[in-house]
């Protein structure tokens, strides 16, 4: 094929490719991990972004109008550092095409440099060797090669084949890479997105794998609706309509037309028409009239009818439930019930449940803001990958009022807490000594090593148990809390320590807790220690030091 330009419609088609190539190549992506923790999740966590970009976007044929949906919905689904970097390399790469109804290789080669060049300042310390470098280095490398008479395939394949180049070369930029032996798995998957899109211009369709990732839609109550409520919001009525050849349906279809009489029924209106089928969203008062104007020319495929007046009551009441003002308000990420309670019985206001195996996205924080009604936020998302998903959230949210304490584990995020001062009404001294909490603990997490890992003088094989402080590795024994005494005699000001709390995971009996604490009571007599169920996965101990 020799494409020269692509429209909003072929643009969803092969990004629908790129979503379903790397889910193919999602869990090799995930085992990409450099550390020795089974919480790889960067193929999964671009997977989720891309994946809510497509579901949130409508079809159009205009390319700068679907990126805009797909920028949008990116943004706000979000995962992990991995899903933030790929939704603003897609941000870039929309305000780059918001003009354009179709991309040419101009466009698409101005949109990749707008895009990796966004995603570059969106982090904070850019390192290279990752996903920034490959994605700059892919296209800066053939710029100058591409001509009028370029076609897309070319470009693409020009594309990959120097992002591949790059890739092969991560380890040697990032040494992280090389100790472990790997390529960097954020790249991989942006490689895989493209791979599919190329593969779409060529007539290779995938399609993705259906996961049951997503919770149950919420049952709402209907008792919020009765013969007394007002109808003021009408229905929300979406069906894709299969055109119909038989004689008693009219085969004059137009979508200009068809559009123009929906038009007359209802708003918020998105009609696509692909070959013989129609797919439809409308606001309306009056289902029943679009009905019978759409069985002119068809029938159902798939149809959806529901009560925005019933959503809209539902809505209010639970802000109504939710929102109480406060001075301060929190908003925390943990993963585990126990965790979730102990949190909740802190003060947090709005606990997340996420972490390691299920980054939190930028959607489900600005979630939590909305259900707020405070002076001020203060944010702690307690995992160093979900930190940038916060931080994307409060941008998109565009509150100046909400502070991201970048709490790198539970046990920052609990003496965070801990320390506010919820007495005081001065906000910036309260958010002051939770950043104080936060920055004197120190976070020691036990876990069995999912992978052989070396890395300078210390090194561990898949299936030991491996202590980590800081997120650094330190020791390796065969037993869970040896492991722990070891790594608290590396602890250089052990002796000053007042305080310890320790978090038991999911899979940790009561009994092996008694002996933990009975050696930590004997090692280490005047340091005050508070054991916690936290029901965490992952790590099957995680302790705080202040």
């Amino acid at each position: 094929m020799s494409t020269k330009r692509i429209n909003g419609f072929q643009l969803e088609q092969m990004l629908k490719n790129g979503l379903a190539n790397l889910q193919r190549q999602e869990e090799e992506i995930n085992r990409l991990n450099v550390f020795p923790v089974s919480d790889g999740d960067t193929g999964t966590n671009m997977r989720l972004t891309l994946d809510n970009g497509i579901r949130f976007a409508k079809t159009k044929m205009n390319a700068g109008d679907y990126l805009r949906q797909l920028s949008e919905g990116m943004l706000l689904g979000a995962r992990g550092n991995s899903g933030v970097i790929l939704s603003q390399f897609f941000k870039g790469f929309y305000v780059e095409q918001s003009r354009c109804a179709q991309l040419g290789v101009g466009e698409l080669r101005n949109g990749l440099i707008r895009g990796y060049r966004t995603a570059y300042s969106a982090v904070v310390k850019p390192a290279e060797g990752t996903i920034l470098t490959v994605t700059r280095e892919g296209i800066e490398h053939i710029r100058s090669q591409l001509t009028r008479n370029t076609t897309v395939e070319q470009l693409f394949s020009m594309y990959i084949a120097e992002m591949k180049k790059t890739l092969a070369m991560t380890p040697e930029m990032l040494p992280v890479l090389k100790e472990a032996g790997v390529v960097d798995s954020g790249a991989l998957g942006f490689i895989a997105i493209a791979e599919g899109m190329l593969k779409y211009l060529f007539g290779e369709i995938m399609l993705p794998e259906e996961k049951d990732e997503q919770k149950p839609p919420k049952q709402v109550d209907l008792g919020l609706f009765n013969e007394d409520s007002p109808f003021e919001d009408g229905y929300c009525m979406e069906f894709i309509l299969q055109l119909m050849n038989a004689p008693k349906y009219n085969r004059h279809f137009r979508i200009s037309a068809y559009i123009e009489d929906l038009k007359l029924y209802g708003n918020s209106i998105v009609a696509v028409q692909d070959g013989k089928r129609v797919k439809v969203h409308i606001h309306t008062l009056i289902p029943a009239k679009i009905i019978t104007l759409s069985q002119e020319f068809g029938e159902f495929l798939t149809f959806k009818l529901e009560n925005m007046q019933v959503q809209h009551n539902e809505h209010d009441k639970e802000l109504k439930a939710t929102k109480r003002h406060k001075l301060l308000a929190v908003v925390a990420v943990v993963n585990g019930e126990g965790m979730k309670k102990l949190f909740r019985d802190l003060g947090c206001d709005v606990v997340i449940d996420g972490g390691a195996t299920m980054n939190t996205s930028s959607q489900e924080f600005i979630d939590a803001f909305a259900q707020l009604d405070a002076d001020a936020v203060a944010v702690l998302p307690n995992n160093p990958n979900v930190i940038l998903a916060a931080e994307q959230a409060v941008k998109l949210y565009g509150a100046d009022n909400i502070t991201v304490l970048p709490s790198r584990s539970v046990a920052e995020g609990y003496f965070a807490v801990a320390m506010d001062v919820k007495n005081s009404d001065d906000i910036a001294f309260r958010i002051r000594e939770m950043r104080d909490g936060m920055q004197n603990t120190l976070s020691l997490c036990e876990t069995t090593a999912s992978r052989d890992y070396a890395y300078h003088e210390i090194s561990c094989k898949k299936g030991e148990e491996i202590l980590l402080i800081d997120h650094r590795l330190v020791c390796v024994n065969t037993d869970r809390k040896q492991a722990i005494l070891d790594g608290l005699a590396t602890v250089e000001d052990m002796d000053e320590r007042e305080a310890c709390v320790v978090f038991r995971g999911e899979d940790v009996g009561e009994e092996e807790e008694d002996e933990l604490r009975e050696a930590l009571e004997e090692r280490y007599p005047m340091l005050e220690t508070e054991f916690v169920d936290g029901g965490q996965q992952i790590y099957h101990w995680i302790i705080g030091l202040a």
